[in-house]
């Protein structure tokens, strides 16, 4: 069977959901995901959209340890207290 409604979100945007991506720069591919850069709301590429993701887990996970680590070094000291 056909796939007749594949697409059919994209065929209401302008040119198709193509332009250029103001992130890499790209043309002609599809600006679907909608990003906030800098402040601005823009639409980016498939693959810019992947980046900024994997950046922002990266980022959590470091501060997730980070935050872990600072969490017993700030205990210690009550745990010292409170045995005297």
């Amino acid at each position: 069977m056909s796939k007749a409604h594949r697409g059919t979100g994209v065929r209401s945007e302008p040119n198709h959901g193509r332009g250029v991506c103001p992130v890499c720069g790209a043309s002609q591919v599809k600006v679907l995901y909608e990003k906030e850069v800098d402040g601005k709301k823009v639409k980016v590429c498939k693959v810019c959209n992947a980046h900024m993701k994997n950046e922002a887990k990266k980022a959590a996970k470091v501060a997730k340890k980070a935050a872990a680590a600072a969490a017993p070094a700030a205990e210690a000291p009550a745990a010292e207290a409170s045995a005297e």
